[in-house]
């Protein structure tokens, strides 16, 4: 089962769902408390999602990250996951977080605690042009992480 956060202009995300619906096929779609913010469920593997819109033509989609893990948004989860998904860098790394609907926690905070449990491990920081990124999306209760390597993630260019 993978799990996508995807990222739409405010009032389009009835778009997106029927992009992701013809991309995916077998996907299951729903809005969350943020406007232009969406969550998909779909059985098929991360590098078939990513190829699959990496193909697919959009007109809707701005932005979509698959993510490896999608836990609590509390500390001991987050340093879990990270210390797992930390294991499998080869290479430099950098952490980048957004945070929606939690005044618990700071992106800043989140980049900075994270990326110490993975230099822990003897990797590498590169802030300027990393071989893979952490990424942390806070949605509220909710964070999803996501490793991906340098140009992983396919780029769309959406008009508003």
């Amino acid at each position: 089962m993978t799990v996508i956060l995807v990222t739409t202009p405010p009032g389009r995300e009835g778009d997106a769902i029927l992009e992701l619906e013809w991309a995916l096929e077998r996907v299951k779609v729903r809005g969350t408390d943020w406007r232009g913010v969406l969550l998909a469920e779909t059985p098929l593997p991360r590098d078939e999602v990513l190829e699959r819109l990496r193909n697919f033509e959009t007109q809707a989609i701005q932005r979509l990250i698959p993510f490896d893990r999608f836990v609590n948004a509390r500390w001991e989860e987050l340093e879990k996951a990270a210390l797992e998904l930390g294991e499998k860098i080869e290479g430099s790394f950098a952490v980048r977080a957004k945070v929606r609907g939690n005044k618990k926690l700071s992106a800043r905070e989140i980049e900075i605690r994270l990326g110490s449990v993975i230099v822990d491990l003897g990797k590498e920081v590169n802030l300027g042009d990393p071989d893979y990124t952490l990424l942390v999306e806070v949605l509220g209760k909710k964070t999803g992480l996501s490793l991906v390597r340098r140009g992983e993630l396919p780029s769309f260019e959406v008009r508003e």
